[in-house]
């Protein structure tokens, strides 16, 4: 539950609350995001390579080139084996065009020539190769906390099988996803064509996937139905497993995932993998063959040469997102340490830019936020006494992890040659990561993992541990600035804190216990009321439309709108409590109320493309900026006393209208 779909963009830095970012021709109860941001959209026009470019995206650039600053300057000598020597020897897999160019396809033909030798009896083992971090064909497994017992372990049988996320690109008409359907028809091909096919076979090889794919997608659940965990969580026994879906030889799959002595597993969508059961038995033997080698190329495909990464640019990011350029190369290979990586970096990370009193302030503004949020649940009118306790035992038993963790991943076992192609070693690092994963299905699970890096741009709440997670990358201008005044620091990073604190308590975080197991610790009658209260927010999201006729969807977005709206109004209720919360100073002609809100709505100030605006309407759970501006602060009083708007202005909303969660 994070609070923003990761995205990078390039960008300098502006303040909070700087005037230029205004566009003063727009009156604030006209449109307020367009008043608050216009500036801004207009002086950053958006960048060929960018499908978003926004304020957000400008702090996520601001910590990959102080990445590359770490990483550029790790020199070559560094001892085999070090930290050091992976993580630079990865980057510089990465930038060596010639090298990648001069192989060619030669990283995939050992896989390939494997793939075209499979019996039936190898289909499993083939299918488990792959879920051990390459892709998903076919469904997917994980391993995390068991949903109903925080402390162990459970394994996961996911849907999957999509190249393109979601099922709706299968299954809908419109024009733009008709275009992306037939770019990733074409994509098909393409890859194929690469490895070596015919355009006859390569083209019916595309045919043979997309109906693969397009069967699975019509029985996948919907984006909607996976926010709801009553219906995910299918624990079945082994013997039942087996039973239930006997075309698919669980042995072998088990294991080669390096898995033994299981007793149970939980099936998440129970009818997508009933239909890969019944497609074990009936496709053909070169069908599935075809499916396999497709899902290997397309994950290899940003890792060999540029006739490969080219075409995946243009399906992934030209066709669904509307990008029309490729980032720098720099970009791309920095990235791949960023990731597999991603601690080894962190720690070269901390140790240069995050001083040690940004965590202290940020420790201060965590605890004033979860008082607000506190008093905010005590005070509530549709909840009853004995579901306040509970929700108060909740807030107060918060896992609070800031900056970085105290414990550093180890990267001893992974080894990256440099001898060896990039591929072979992006897939070494995948592989390590995927054996580490499934290897905690025997252990206790670790309550001091993080999920993100220090380096990430971004924050989250995990209901199985009851946690919150503000990493160092996030804590940094114009999200938090220990100089600047309180109402820019709570409009922004204030919010941030008090969002992920209301992912506890949306419409899925609500379902978890304070120790992190999904227990109803709600009354009915309080459960109806939240159900009614959620219901009707969604409805303001889903009357908002993105572009052409399509509408935003108020009840995938659910969580992180209830999360968007309480971190509002806790945020707001602690900067009240403030000195300058507490006044009515101007500075530079501001009230503190409208820095408050002003500073709010710069953090989401972007431009976007018409194509990844549809695409992340039916892949993102977060809402566009523009409505989390717009749509959110409309339920509060306070924004409307604070740039005095008034009813018939297009801001007004009618007090009956809005909603109060929490």
């Amino acid at each position: 539950m994070a609070l923003v779909a990761m995205t990078s963009a390039a960008g300098n830095l502006v303040k909070a609350v700087d005037r230029s970012n205004l566009d003063p021709s727009t009156h604030p109860g006209e449109n307020f995001y367009q008043y608050a941001c216009g500036g801004w959209m207009q002086a950053n026009p958006l960048d060929p390579q960018y499908a978003r470019f926004g304020t957000f995206d400008q702090l996520a650039e601001n910590s990959r080139n102080q990445v590359k600053d770490i990483i550029t300057n790790l020199g070559t000598n560094n001892p085999r084996g070090s930290i050091k020597q992976k993580v630079g020897d990865l980057y510089a897999l990465g930038m060596d065009s010639v090298r990648l160019n001069k192989e060619g396809m030669a990283p995939l033909r050992e896989y390939i020539d494997m793939v075209k030798k499979l019996t039936r009896e190898g289909y499993m083992a083939a299918i488990a190769n792959q879920h051990k971090g390459i892709a998903a064909p076919f469904f997917n497994s994980s391993v995390m906390a068991d949903l109903k017992d925080s402390n162990t372990n459970m394994f996961y049988l996911t849907q999957g099988g999509l190249g393109m996320g979601d099922r709706d690109y299968y299954l809908e008409n419109d024009a733009n996803t008709v275009k992306v359907r037939n770019a990733y028809t074409n994509y098909i091909q393409q890859l194929f064509q690469l490895i070596g096919y015919n355009k006859v076979a390569a083209k019916k090889a595309s045919q043979h996937i997309m109906a693969i794919e397009t069967a699975l997608a019509r029985v996948a659940m919907t984006r909607e139905e996976t926010r709801d965990y009553s219906k995910l969580y299918n624990v079945v026994s082994m013997n039942q497993l087996k039973a239930d879906y006997p075309n698919i030889n669980w042995n072998d799959y088990f294991s080669v995932l390096g898995i033994k002595n299981l007793d149970k597993v939980c099936v998440f969508q129970p009818k997508s993998l009933a239909k890969v059961n019944e497609m074990l038995k009936t496709l053909k033997l070169d069908e599935v063959k075809e499916y396999l080698i497709f899902k290997y190329v397309d994950a290899a495909s940003p890792y060999l040469s540029d006739a490969f990464a080219d075409a995946n640019f243009d399906m992934y990011s030209r066709a669904m997102s509307g990008k029309q350029v490729k980032m720098p190369r720099w970009k791309h290979s920095l990235d791949v340490p960023n990731t597999l990586l991603g601690e080894a970096v962190g720690q070269l990370y901390v140790e240069k830019y995050f001083p040690a009193d940004s965590k202290k302030k940020m420790q201060l503004l965590v605890d004033n936020l979860k008082k607000a949020l506190g008093e905010h649940i005590a005070t509530l009118s549709w909840m009853s006494p004995k579901t306040k306790v509970n929700a108060l035992v909740k807030l107060n038993s918060f896992t609070v992890k800031i900056g970085y963790p105290d414990k550093w991943f180890d990267y001893t076992a992974l080894d990256i040659n440099p001898e060896k192609s990039y591929w072979e070693n992006v897939l070494a690092a995948r592989r390590f990561q995927a054996d580490y994963e499934y290897n905690q299905l025997d252990k206790p699970v670790d309550k001091e993992r993080w999920f993100m890096t220090p380096q990430t741009v971004n924050a989250y709440y995990e209901p199985s541990s009851n946690e919150i997670c503000f990493p160092a990358g996030i804590l940094q201008s114009p999200y938090f600035d220990p100089n600047a005044d309180d109402a820019c620091n709570y409009g922004a990073i204030g919010v941030v804190i008090g969002h992920e604190m209301t992912h506890g308590f949306d419409d899925q975080g609500r379902n978890f216990d304070h120790n992190g197991n999904m227990v109803d610790w709600w009354t009915a009658e309080d459960a109806a009321k939240f159900q009614e209260l959620a219901n009707k927010l969604g409805a303001q999201y889903s009357a908002e439309i993105v572009a052409d006729d399509i509408h935003a969807n108020g009840a995938f977005t659910m969580g992180e709108n209830i999360a968007d709206h309480g971190g509002l109004r806790v945020a707001y209720s602690a900067f009240k409590k403030t000195d300058q919360g507490k006044g009515n100073q101007l500075i530079d002609g501001f009230t503190p109320d409208q820095r408050f809100f002003l500073s709010y709505a710069n953090v989401w100030a972007a431009n976007i493309t018409k194509e990844e605006m549809l695409r992340r309407t039916k892949v993102d759970p977060h809402s566009l900026g523009i409505n989390r501006v717009n749509v959110a602060i409309r339920n509060l009083e306070e924004f409307f006393n604070a740039f005095d708007i008034k009813p018939g202005m297009n801001m007004w909303r009618d007090p009956a209208d809005r909603v109060i969660i929490w």
